[in-house]
Formats: structure tokens, C-alpha cells, sequence
């Protein structure tokens, strides 16, 4: 009974849904690098959707690492480089000033130009400047992440991750109506969210290939769990895996080739490793355990998953050319749902202590852990493309909602939820 329950709550421990996310920064960096984004030329009367500086100023706010200056307190708003009097803003306490431009080609095209001044240095060439001849208008927003996504690296060091997107699951019930769950995905900042599928049955465990093309999930819909993999661009999807029992939770190799699944065709569930393009099923873990959760080692060649083989859960990690399994957590009780960084160098983690569960993050030189967060009521991290963050769900106000973290605990957004719950959230790329 006890391992029955375990599986239960790995596999199907409920979340929340919304339609549209505001993020809410809870906590930023001390010492954020001062910035100003000034309104770029031509885009007045742009709405929300489409107003490229207002977008960037979003953006990296909600990282948390940097201070914006508000439009009220800009000493002029120039519109190219070689308008930006450094001694103004250096007096308004700014360090960098983004500029630019967006003009209409015609009734849908329009060119846009940005430009990053450090005003510190005073240098006459701009840390960025770039010129994007022809954007159609639905891409604007678009834009305006990469552009985020260039500032960002530009001068925190790193890959920004603004352009990429999330996937969810949500779950809605109005009086009198079924439930309901659906597949979304969404920008990275939640806006713009599009349903994958919709159904009377319980979706989960949403995994992006690490192309940004696909996502696998699990389905009910047939009344069995059966594992899916959908084109995100289409809709179009497939069933890849439909053995009796237990069929969940897909993670994708490394180079989108297999996928690490969890099948109970042979008794307690395992993980298994399905090969795509041929269908040939590879049993990894053996034994009487339930092994679950499948997360891949950037290096494609070896597999971290969570297991009660120790007595409760934990998580290890088997080599897939011999199968040897190590235990990787020690710290607690209670460690699951696993998975590694972009560069391998740190886990992510449900982190229970005391019945409650909580985000953490452990060095995998070291075995060092770190506790991200501290409600209790935290579970399904996935990590940032750049690693600089950790999607995760909770609860705020008797409802499942989404939240983020940085990777080193400094910075945290809440996404409030305008409808439904949310479950299982997946980070991926653009």
C-alpha cells in the first residue's frame, strides 16, 4: 500500500491553470544594474502586445537583476545613440540606456533599430546596436524577448531566456460542468497562452523536446494512461506508448532521438528508454522498486531518477552503458522530481521535510543543497534554458499557481492565476 501511494503522489499530484499571467516580482538582487528603456520612436499608441520598449522594460525587471527607471524620471527620451548625453543620465543614477526606433514599411511591416549605451564608460560605439530590416507585426513581441534576450547577456554574462516558452496543464471546473484539463503553452512571461488539447480526462507531465518543436505528455483520454508526443507548431500528435499499466512520465534525450519513459508493463514500474525513429524499448532500472521521474544528464549518458529502493524517496542516478545506479541525495527524507541544469552542474528538487515540500537545489560537485523556497506547498521545478531560474507550482489563496526562483534563491515572481489550477509546469525553448 505504501508504494501504491508513493507512485500516486509522484504521478499524479495535482496543480493549477490560467489564462493569462501577470508576473509579480516578490524579491530581486540587491544592488540591480541600473537601466533605462526609453519609448522607441513611433510606437505611441502601440498597445501592450506590440510596444517593443515597454515589453524589454518588462522583461528585465522581472529578472529581478535589473533597476528601471521609470519613463517620469527619464531626463529626455532620445530615439538613437547619438542623442544620449551621458552626463544627464549618469546624473539620474542610470548605467546603460536602450534607444530605439520602429517605422512602418507598410501596413503590416515594420523596421525596427535598438541600440545599448553604456553611459558609464561613455563610449562612443554602443555596447549593441542592431537593425532588423523587415519584422511582420504579429512578431514584434517576439522581438522585443530577443532584444531582452541580447541586453541581458550583454551585461549580466549570460543567455537570456525571454524568448523561450512554458508548457502547463490546466485544470478547470465551473459548476455544473465537467472538469476540464488542458495543454497549454505560453511565452516565457505567460503571455499569449494556447491550448495544445483539451480534454475530459487528466493530462500531465508536459516535456519539451529540447528543439522547441515538440512536447510529450501523458493522456487519459482513452480511459489508460498513454504517452503522446505533439508537433507544438500543428497540434498533430501520436501515441508512442500504450503498454498496460503505467505509462508516464517522457523525458527527452539530449538530441530529441529517445525518450526515457516509465512503463509497469513488467511489474513495478521502471524506466525504460524508447528509441524514436526505431521503437526499440530499452529496460534501464531492474528490481522490485518503483523507479520514476526520468531526467537526462545533459551528456546524454546517464539518467536521474527518483526511487524508493532505499526504504523513501530519493533520487539516483544509473549510467546507461552498464547500469550502474548511484544514489545521488542524502540529505532528508524526502528528495524527488529530479532534474539536472543546462550544464549538468546542479539538481533541482521536491525537497520534503516534515510533510512540507519545498524547492531546493543541490551542487552535483559537492552534494551541497540549497533550499530555493520556503511555503511548504512547493513541487514541479524545471529549469530555465539558462539555468538562471526555476519554474515551479504552488499555492497562494487555496489556489495551484505558478512562481519562479532564481537558481541561487536571490530572486522570486509569482504568476497569479485568473482562472483554473495549474499543474506540472515545463520550461523549453523558443
Amino acid at each position: 500500500m505504501k508504494k501504491i501511494l508513493y507512485l500516486s503522489l509522484l504521478l499524479f499530484s495535482t496543480t493549477p491553470c490560467f489564462a493569462t499571467l501577470d508576473l509579480e516580482l516578490t524579491r530581486g538582487v540587491n544592488h540591480a544594474l541600473p537601466i533605462a528603456i526609453v519609448p522607441f520612436a513611433h510606437q505611441e499608441d502601440s498597445d501592450a502586445s506590440t510596444d517593443i520598449a515597454a515589453i524589454v522594460k518588462s522583461d528585465l525587471s522581472n529578472s529581478g537583476r535589473f533597476k528601471v527607471l521609470n519613463n517620469q524620471e527619464m531626463p529626455s527620451q532620445p530615439h538613437i545613440p547619438s542623442d544620449v548625453v551621458a552626463s544627464m543620465w549618469r546624473q539620474a543614477q542610470t548605467d546603460n540606456v536602450v534607444v530605439g526606433e520602429v517605422t512602418p514599411i507598410d501596413a503590416s511591416h515594420y523596421r525596427v533599430n535598438f541600440a545599448l549605451v553604456d553611459v558609464v564608460k561613455n563610449q562612443s560605439v554602443p555596447l549593441l546596436k542592431e537593425t532588423y530590416s523587415s519584422v511582420d507585426g504579429k512578431n514584434l513581441r517576439r522581438l522585443a524577448h530577443h532584444i531582452s534576450d541580447l541586453i541581458y547577456q550583454a551585461l549580466i554574462g549570460e543567455k537570456g531566456a525571454f524568448s523561450s516558452r512554458i508548457a502547463y496543464v490546466v485544470t478547470r471546473h465551473q459548476e455544473g460542468e465537467p472538469i476540464r484539463y488542458l495543454l497549454e503553452v505560453a511565452d516565457a512571461d505567460g503571455y499569449k497562452p494556447r491550448s495544445i488539447l483539451a480534454s475530459s480526462q487528466p493530462i500531465m507531465s508536459p516535456a519539451w523536446s529540447h528543439d522547441g518543436k515538440q512536447i510529450a505528455y501523458v493522456s487519459f483520454e482513452n480511459h489508460q494512461a498513454q504517452i503522446y508526443v505533439a508537433q507544438v507548431a500543428s497540434g498533430s500528435r501520436s501515441v508512442i506508448s500504450s503498454f498496460a499499466g503505467i505509462n508516464g512520465a517522457p523525458a527527452w534525450s539530449p538530441n530529441d532521438r529517445q525518450l526515457a519513459v516509465v512503463l509497469s508493463k513488467s511489474g513495478s514500474p521502471k524506466i525504460y528508454v524508447l528509441d524514436l525513429d526505431s521503437k526499440s524499448l530499452r529496460q534501464i532500472t531492474g528490481g522490485t522498486s518503483i523507479d520514476t521521474e526520468p531526467n537526462w544528464h545533459p551528456n546524454g549518458r546517464s539518467i536521474l531518477f527518483t526511487s524508493d529502493r532505499g526504504g523513501g524517496p530519493q533520487l539516483y542516478k544509473v549510467d546507461l552503458s552498464g547500469k550502474q545506479v548511484e544514489r545521488v541525495t542524502y540529505d532528508g527524507k524526502y528528495n524527488a522530481r529530479g532534474s539536472f541544469s543546462p550544464d549538468g552542474k546542479h539538481i533541482v528538487m521536491i525537497h520534503g521535510n516534515g510533510g512540507a515540500y519545498n524547492i531546493a537545489i543541490q551542487d552535483v560537485a559537492t552534494g551541497t543543497m540549497q533550499s530555493l523556497t520556503n511555503s511548504g506547498n512547493d513541487t514541479s521545478p524545471t529549469f530555465a534554458p539558462n539555468g538562471s531560474m526555476v519554474l515551479y507550482e504552488t499555492r497562494l489563496d487555496g489556489k495551484r499557481i505558478l512562481s519562479l526562483v532564481s537558481s541561487d534563491g536571490r530572486v522570486r515572481l509569482v504568476l497569479p492565476a485568473t482562472e483554473g489550477d495549474i499543474q506540472d509546469p515545463a520550461w523549453g525553448k523558443a
